[in-house]
């Protein structure tokens, strides 16, 4: 419920869709009903799960995305199916080896309801799990209900829209890096524009917010994952998130990931340094127990991050200036432009473009979506 407002002299408390029991409780009750929750999807500070339990809605199963029904799974690990040991509800993974619930998994259930937290960014995946259960309720005739939340992101969009030959689970939908919309208003687009399979027989319903706007400037009450452990992670995370496909890391398994990056071999460049551990959050961290040296970002200037509206390319220059061999900057398995959403950024780097080029030729994609986004907006835009 937390939020901090700059943009507008006159703050509003800002509500998640979750606190508006008349919209949605009415479509849940008498039915069977799978949630899409993790441990962001709180009423105050009760789960979404024993709100609705006590308001005698019948859940009939969970189904967790990456991180799991708690929230507490490193990044990229597997997630077993389980019981939760305090409702007894059965728990499915829908990420690891699948994807989207499977029509077996549907059998018992006569509507699906989704409320996570997002922040905003298109390689964040919990957007990706929304598009395989969209996809899944189309195929399966089941309606949807989406609780909107507000996205701490949502005040601006850059980066370039994702192209085909980059899809996958860090970027299904052709959408800038940060597109600057609610998880509500993405399912929108993502039902308008036909981006999954049976789009037309979604039946598709959005709970808004209350009192949000794109002019204003969310702050998370909770945590969404286990490496954004506050807001200026949050924020850094769509400039940051680039190094996952280099040899940089950034700060995990240490207390301070996506606030600090850096490598052993920046050592005579900084004189900050970090050393990451094994820790439930990140058991395997890069460069695990060994010292790795560079910037410091723990007292950025959030204030300067939100009046730029843009991903900050400067921190991908300077580590790619200071790395010695250039040719192995970006890792083998070209992770880098899956998330980047094209081939044509890493490419550009090598070559020694500048940040003004490689904007410009962002630019007709994000006109593009700009004209699209328009028509799906919930919320009064920036």
């Amino acid at each position: 419920m937390a939020f901090r407002e700059s943009f507008s002299s006159e703050p509003k408390i800002i509500l998640p869709a979750a606190y508006k029991f008349n919209s949605y409780l009415p479509l849940l009750e008498g039915k069977r009903v799978a949630l899409i929750v993790n441990h962001s999807s709180l009423v105050g500070s009760v789960h979404l799960v024993d709100t609705l339990l006590k308001k005698s809605i019948k859940i009939v199963k969970i189904f967790a995305p990456e991180h799991g029904f708690r929230g507490d799974v490193e990044a990229g690990a597997a997630i077993d199916n389980q019981v939760d040991l305090k409702t007894r509800i059965p728990i499915i993974s829908i990420y690891g080896k699948k994807s989207k619930p499977s029509s077996e998994d549907l059998k018992n259930v006569d509507c699906i309801l989704f409320d996570i937290q997002d922040v905003g960014v298109r390689f964040f995946t919990y957007i990706s799990t929304l598009h395989y259960v969209m996809e899944a309720c189309a195929e399966n005739g089941l309606p949807l209900i989406v609780l909107d939340r507000p996205n701490p992101n949502g005040f601006y969009v850059d980066g370039p829209v994702l192209d085909s030959c980059c899809k996958s689970f860090v970027g299904i939908d052709p959408i800038p890096i940060v597109y600057g919309m609610t998880i509500g208003e993405l399912a929108k687009m993502i039902k308008g524009e036909a981006w999954i399979h049976d789009a037309n027989n979604l039946r598709l319903t959005i709970i808004p917010c209350v009192n949000y706007s794109h002019k204003q400037l969310y702050e998370l009450p909770v945590h969404p994952s286990p490496n954004l452990k506050n807001q200026t992670a949050v924020i850094l995370y769509p400039s940051l998130c680039f190094f996952e496909g280099t040899p940089i890391s950034i700060g995990r398994g240490t207390d301070w990931p996506f606030q600090i990056f850096g490598h052993p071999q920046f050592h005579n460049k900084y004189p900050f340094s970090f050393t990451p551990r094994s820790r439930i959050e990140s058991i395997n961290p890069p460069w695990i127990d060994q010292q790795c040296f560079g910037p410091d970002l723990r007292k950025v200037n959030l204030k300067k991050i939100y009046q730029s509206k843009k991903i900050n390319l400067t921190y991908l220059f300077e580590a790619f200036q200071v790395y010695p061999i250039k040719d192995s900057f970006f890792l083998k398995n070209l992770f880098f432009d899956k998330l980047a959403g094209t081939r044509t950024l890493r490419q550009q780097i090598l070559k020694g473009y500048s940040e003004s080029e490689i904007r410009k030729s962002w630019e007709p994609g994000i006109k593009k979506f700009m004209t699209k986004r328009k028509k799906y907006l919930l919320y009064d835009d920036f």
